[in-house]
């Protein structure tokens, strides 16, 4: 059973940056997939940016050249660095594991105002 858990969330300006974290249970080395999704209110939930396990990474189109996916798998850990934030990334953000099921964390909220 593969638990994670988000954090790093919260209320930023316009223009600012923040870095969410997610930690996982087990050895994140072997996931096959791992991803960062948001769900605005009233939308749909989407996939932000997604890495695999040789670390190759892809990012929806609206968060190209602002947003980094990356992970430390001594730490077991997964980072979104979010620059350029602007209100429409305003969302609950969600980390995503792929290993023998599919896994969500709980979600730490993302405010941006404008």
């Amino acid at each position: 059973q593969v638990q994670l858990v988000e954090s790093g969330g919260g209320l930023v300006q316009a223009g600012g940056s923040l870095r969410l974290s997610c930690a996982a249970s087990g050895n994140i080395f072997s996931y096959n997939r791992m991803a960062w999704y948001r769900q605005a209110p009233g939308k749909q939930r989407e996939l932000v940016a997604t890495i695999t396990s040789g670390g190759s990474t892809s990012y929806t189109d609206s968060v190209k050249g602002r947003f980094t996916i990356s992970r430390d798998n001594a730490e077991n850990r997964l980072y979104l660095q979010m620059n350029g934030l602007s209100p429409e990334d305003t969302a609950v953000y969600y980390c995503y594991a792929f290993h023998l099921g599919v896994y969500w964390g709980q979600g730490t909220q993302v405010t941006v105002s404008s």
